[in-house]
C-alpha cells in the first residue's frame, strides 16, 4: 500500500518535486516506523508485562508482542515470572479483595494484575515416622499431618517443626493426655504414635510389666480408688488412671514347708495364716504382718513354744512334738529350750504366786515334783541371784541362774592393820561348797559378799591383836583360828568351808614395804647361800669319790698290764729257746763243736740287728773292738 502511494505521487508531481516529496515522505515513514517500533513490547516465555493505566492495571504473559500506544498508560515494566521447583510454593495475596491463595510447583508462575507474593517456602517432607502439627489461623482448628508425604500450606495454615513419632515395642506404652478434653488414654505397642495437636505424653515412653508365674502387680485407679491385682505369666499395661501400689512388680511369697506368713485384709481387719509349701499372692487390700515370712517352730523333746492368744490374753506352753504354726489370733512369745541339769547343777523356779521350786541334777537331792529336765512353765521364771564379784567384791555383777553345787575356790583381797600400825594387803584363798541351796537362798541374796565381809572382819580383828613380826610368825595359826571360829556363820547359810589360806601379803606403805622386802630378800639370800654351800660341798664330795674310783681302777690296770708283760716275756723266751735249740741241733752234724755253733748264732743275731738298724734313720757307730778292725803302717809313705 505504501509503495502504491509512492508510485501515484511520482506520476503526478514533477521530478524535483518528486525528489523533495520522496525525501519528505521517507522521513515521515522513518518517523512512523520508529514510533511503531518504540510502542512494541516483545515478551519471552518467562516474562510478563505489567501495564499501569490511568484507571486499572493489566498484565500480559509471554511469549507475545504487545503494542503500547502513547498516552494510554502511566507505566509499563517487564518482570520475570517466578519459577517454582518441585517442592516450592508461594503464598499470593490479591490486593484488591484481600484474598490469599497458595501456588505450588513445579510451574512457571505469572502473577495477576493485583497479586502480591507474601511468602515463599518449600514443602515439608515427612518420612514414615515423622509428623507436623498444622494450625489454621482463620478457624483456630489444628490437625496432625503424618508422613510419608510432602505438606504444603492451605490458606492461613502454619506448621510446627517436624516431630518424630513415638516408636513402641511390644512391651512398651505411653500415657497420652488430651488437654482440650482432659481425657487420658494408654497407647500400647507395637505401634507408631502420632500425637494430635492437643495431646501430650506424660512420663515419656514406659515399659510394661512382664510377669513371671510367681510375680504380680497391684494397680490403684485414682479415679475410682479400686485396686486391681494382675498375676503372671503375662504382660501388664496400666489403665489411664492406674499406678503401682507397691512401687514395682512383686514376687509372690514362696513359703517352704517350715514357713508361714500372716496376712491381714485392711478392709475388714480379718487375719489369715498361710502355711507352706505355698505361693502367696497378696490381694487388693492385703498387707503382710510381722515383717513377712516366719519360721514355723519345731517342737520336739528339747524345744517347746510359749503361745499367747491375743483374743483372750492367755498363755499356754506347747510341748507336743509337731511343726507349730500359730493361728490368726496367736503369737509366739518365746521358744523355750529344755532345761537339762548336770549332776552338780541346780536351778530355782519362781512361779506366778512367788513360790520357789528347786530343781537338782543330782538324783539324791531331788525333792517332791522337782525334775532334772523340764520346760519352764508359763508365768514362771528362773530365779537370778546377783552376787558380788572381783577380788574386793565391790560390785554385784555376777548373775547366777544355774548354781554350781561343787566345791569352788574364792580369791579375796583384804586390807588389815597390825597392832604396831602396819597396814597390810592380804590375798586369801577360800575353798567352799554350797550344801543346802534352799537355806542359802532364804538366808542371803549375796553369798559371796557375805563370805567376803565375814572373812574381812575376822582378819581385821585378829591382825589388830598382833604386831607385824607376830603376824609373819603366826600367819597360819591366825588363818586356822578364823577358819574354825566361823563355821556356824557359814553353816547357817548352807555353805561348808573346807579351807582358808593366806597366799600373799604386802605392805600398803611404800617405806614399810621396802623394809619388809629387804627382810625377805635377806632371808632369801641367806637361804640361797646355804643352798649354794651345800651344792659346792656335794660337788667336792662327788669329785673326790670320782678320784678314788679312778685311782682304784688305775691300780687294777697296772696289775693287769704287769701280768700281761710277764706272760708275754715267758712266751717270747720259750719261743726264742726253741729257736736256739732247733738251730744248735740242726748244725750238730755239720759243726760238731758247740762253741763254733754258738759263735755262728751270735753272728746271725748281729746281722739281724744291723738289718733292723739300717731300715731306720739312726746313725750307727762301731769301735774297733766291735768289728775286729786293726790299722797297720808299713812306713813307706
Amino acid at each position: 500500500m505504501l509503495v502504491g502511494v509512492l508510485g501515484v505521487v511520482c506520476q503526478v508531481l514533477p521530478v524535483e518535486l518528486h525528489i523533495r516529496a520522496g525525501i519528505g515522505l521517507l522521513s515521515f515513514l522513518l518517523a512512523l516506523l520508529l514510533f511503531v517500533v518504540s510502542a512494541l513490547r516483545f515478551l519471552g516465555k518467562d516474562e510478563q508485562l505489567r501495564i499501569v493505566r490511568y484507571t486499572d492495571t493489566e498484565v500480559h504473559n509471554g511469549p507475545t508482542t504487545v503494542v503500547l500506544w502513547p498516552f494510554t498508560y502511566r507505566s509499563a515494566s517487564v518482570v520475570k515470572a517466578t519459577s517454582l521447583g518441585e517442592m516450592d510454593y508461594v503464598k499470593i495475596k490479591d490486593k484488591v479483595n484481600g484474598t490469599e491463595r497458595i501456588e505450588r510447583g513445579p510451574k512457571l508462575l505469572f502473577l495477576g494484575a493485583y497479586d502480591l507474593i507474601n511468602q515463599t517456602g518449600t514443602g515439608v517432607t515427612l518420612s514414615k515416622t515423622e509428623y507436623i502439627l498444622v494450625e489454621d489461623k482463620t478457624s483456630g482448628d489444628s490437625r496432625t499431618v503424618k508422613g510419608p508425604c510432602v505438606w504444603y500450606p492451605i490458606g492461613q495454615e502454619t506448621a510446627s517443626v517436624k516431630k518424630n513419632a513415638i516408636t513402641l515395642q511390644d512391651d512398651e506404652y505411653v500415657l497420652i493426655c488430651d488437654v482440650s478434653t482432659g481425657q487420658r488414654r494408654v497407647h500400647k505397642g507395637k505401634d507408631l504414635v502420632f500425637l494430635e495437636p492437643t495431646e501430650g505424653v506424660s512420663g515419656g515412653k514406659q515399659k510394661a510389666w512382664t510377669l513371671k508365674a510367681n510375680e504380680y502387680v497391684r494397680l490403684l485407679d485414682h479415679v475410682t480408688g479400686k485396686i486391681t491385682v494382675k498375676r503372671g505369666e503375662s504382660t501388664v499395661f496400666p489403665g489411664p488412671h492406674e499406678e503401682l501400689v507397691d512401687g514395682d512388680k512383686m514376687a509372690a511369697i514362696d513359703l517352704k514347708v517350715n514357713e508361714y506368713v500372716k496376712v491381714v485384709d485392711q478392709t475388714n481387719g480379718e487375719v489369715r495364716v498361710v502355711a507352706g509349701p505355698n505361693l502367696v499372692f497378696l490381694g487388693a487390700n492385703d498387707k503382710i504382718l510381722d515383717n513377712g515370712t516366719k519360721k514355723a517352730i519345731q517342737v520336739d523333746d528339747e524345744h517347746a513354744v510359749l503361745v499367747r492368744d491375743l483374743s483372750t490374753g492367755q498363755l499356754r506352753l506347747l510341748t507336743e512334738n509337731q511343726l507349730f504354726v500359730p493361728g490368726p489370733t496367736e503369737c509366739i512369745e518365746e521358744v523355750r529350750e529344755l532345761i537339762m541339769l548336770a549332776d552338780h547343777e541346780a536351778v530355782i523356779v519362781k512361779d506366778q504366786h512367788g513360790n520357789l521350786h528347786f530343781h537338782y541334777g543330782d538324783a539324791n537331792k531331788k525333792s517332791g515334783e522337782a525334775k532334772r529336765s523340764f520346760f519352764l512353765p508359763p508365768h514362771c521364771e528362773l530365779m537370778q541371784l546377783n552376787w558380788s564379784g572381783g577380788m574386793r567384791r565391790l560390785k554385784r555383777d555376777l548373775k547366777i541362774h544355774r548354781f554350781d553345787c561343787r566345791p569352788q575356790f574364792m580369791w579375796n583381797e583384804i586390807d588389815v592393820r597390825t597392832k604396831d600400825n602396819v597396814e597390810l594387803v592380804l590375798e586369801t584363798t577360800l575353798f567352799w561348797e554350797v550344801t543346802d541351796l534352799q537355806v542359802m537362798v532364804r538366808k542371803t541374796g549375796n553369798l559371796t559378799g557375805d563370805i567376803y565381809n565375814q572373812i574381812r572382819s575376822q582378819f581385821i580383828k585378829h591382825c589388830a591383836q598382833v604386831t607385824l613380826k607376830g603376824f609373819m610368825e603366826d600367819l597360819h595359826r591366825i588363818s586356822k583360828e578364823i577358819f574354825e571360829e566361823d563355821r556356824d556363820f557359814y553353816t547357817s547359810r548352807g555353805v561348808n568351808i573346807h579351807s582358808l589360806e593366806v597366799t600373799k601379803y604386802s605392805c600398803t606403805e611404800k617405806r614399810t614395804s621396802e623394809v619388809l622386802q629387804q627382810i625377805i630378800e635377806e632371808t632369801t639370800n641367806r637361804l640361797n647361800r646355804l643352798s649354794q654351800a651345800e651344792s659346792e660341798n656335794e660337788v667336792k664330795i662327788f669329785k673326790m669319790q670320782g678320784q678314788i674310783e679312778q685311782e682304784k681302777l688305775n691300780g687294777e690296770l697296772l696289775e693287769i698290764q704287769h701280768q700281761h708283760s710277764k706272760e708275754e716275756a715267758s712266751v717270747a723266751g720259750a719261743a726264742e729257746a726253741q729257736r736256739v735249740a732247733a738251730f744248735m741241733e740242726g748244725l750238730s752234724k755239720d759243726v760238731p763243736n758247740l762253741e763254733n755253733r754258738i759263735q755262728m748264732w751270735q753272728t746271725l743275731r748281729k746281722t739281724d740287728a744291723l738289718s733292723v738298724v739300717s731300715q731306720g734313720g739312726a746313725s750307727l757307730y762301731y769301735t774297733p773292738n766291735d768289728v775286729n778292725l786293726s790299722i797297720k803302717t808299713d812306713g813307706k809313705d
